[in-house]
C-alpha cells in the first residue's frame, strides 16, 4: 500500500510539473510583456532632505529594470553632483499621464515635492491604449482639450471622468508650480520604428500636444523625440535595433539605449534658457 501511495504521488508531482511548464510557455510572451510594464527601478532612492530634488515622472521608457531593459532616468542620475541635487526616479513601467494619478503615483511625488525643485514630465507611451478594458484602461483622450469620458472602468470596478493628455498634463504643471517647483516638459521617447530611413517621430500626437502644452504653460520644454530620433538617424536603423533597443519589443531600450535618451535629456536641460539646473551638472 506504502508503495502505491508513493507511486501514485510520483505521478501527480509529475503531471504537476508538466501542467506548469505547459502554461510557462503559452503565457511567456504575456508575462513578459507584463513585466516589463510593471517592473520599478531596482534602485531604492532617498533624497537628502537639505538639497534641492529633481523628480523623473513618467513611464518604462524612463523607468526599466526587466528582461535586460533599462530607462533613461537612471543613468540621467549619474549627470549630477550628488553633493548639490537629488535626483530621484519616480517614472513606473505601464503608467500613462492618466493612471500616473490615478494609481496615486502623482500623490506620492507631490508628498515629497517641495519649494526650489525640478519635476521632469514625460508622458506619451501609453496614453494611446484603451480608455476602458479589463486588462490596463490606462489611455486618455486624445488632444489637449477639456472634454471628458465618464466611464465604469473595468479594471478598477470604479466610476471614473477620464480627460484628455492635455488636462493630466496640465494637472501635474499646476500642482508642481503650487509647490514651488519647476516643471520641464519632455516629449516621449522615439520608438524603434523606422520608414524609409527616418525615426517616426511624434510631431502629430503627444510629441507636438507635450510642446504645445508647455508653451500654454510658460514652462520649459526638451523635444527629446527629435533629439534621439537624430541620433538614432545618425547611428543607423541596424545598430540602433542591436545595441539601444532590447530583443522584447521596438519601446524597451537597453542599457546603451538609456544612456543615449539620458545624454539628450542633459543636452536639452543645457539649452533651456535662464535653468538653474546646468549648474548643478557634474
Amino acid at each position: 500500500m506504502k508503495s502505491n501511495c508513493v507511486k501514485t504521488r510520483n505521478a501527480a508531482v509529475q503531471a504537476a510539473l508538466v501542467f506548469a511548464a505547459l502554461l510557462s510557455f503559452l503565457g511567456s510572451g504575456q508575462a513578459q510583456n507584463s513585466q516589463i510594464e510593471q517592473q520599478p527601478s531596482a534602485a531604492k532612492q532617498h533624497a537628502a532632505p537639505d538639497l534641492p530634488t529633481i523628480f523623473v515622472v513618467g513611464d518604462s521608457t524612463a523607468n526599466n529594470n526587466a528582461n535586460g531593459a533599462r530607462g533613461w532616468g537612471d543613468p540621467f542620475i549619474d549627470y549630477f553632483d550628488a553633493e548639490k541635487i537629488n535626483v530621484l526616479n519616480r517614472a513606473r513601467g505601464g503608467r500613462s499621464s492618466r493612471t500616473f494619478m490615478t494609481e496615486g503615483l502623482w500623490d506620492k511625488v507631490l508628498s515629497e515635492m517641495k519649494r526650489g525643485d525640478f519635476v521632469l514630465i514625460q508622458f506619451g507611451h501609453n496614453d494611446a491604449g484603451a480608455i476602458n478594458d479589463t486588462t490596463r484602461a490606462r489611455g486618455s483622450l486624445p488632444g489637449l482639450g477639456e472634454e471628458t469620458q465618464e466611464i465604469d472602468n473595468l479594471l478598477t470596478k470604479k466610476h471614473e471622468v477620464v480627460h484628455t493628455y492635455g488636462w493630466y498634463m496640465r494637472q501635474m504643471i499646476a500642482d508642481t508650480k503650487a509647490k514651488g517647483a519647476t516643471p520641464i516638459v519632455l516629449s516621449p521617447i522615439p520608438r524603434n520604428l523606422w520608414k524609409d530611413g527616418k525615426v517616426a517621430r511624434a510631431d502629430n500626437d503627444y510629441g507636438k500636444w507635450a510642446g504645445e502644452v508647455a508653451r500654454a504653460e510658460g514652462v520649459p520644454f526638451i523635444d527629446v523625440n527629435e533629439m534621439v530620433a537624430g541620433k538614432y538617424e545618425q547611428a543607423g536603423q541596424e545598430k540602433v535595433a542591436a545595441d539601444y533597443f532590447t530583443a522584447v519589443d521596438h519601446t524597451h531600450t537597453t542599457p546603451a539605449g538609456a544612456k543615449v535618451n539620458a545624454e539628450s535629456v542633459v543636452e536639452g536641460i543645457r539649452g533651456l534658457a535662464d535653468c538653474r539646473l546646468k549648474d548643478l551638472l557634474k
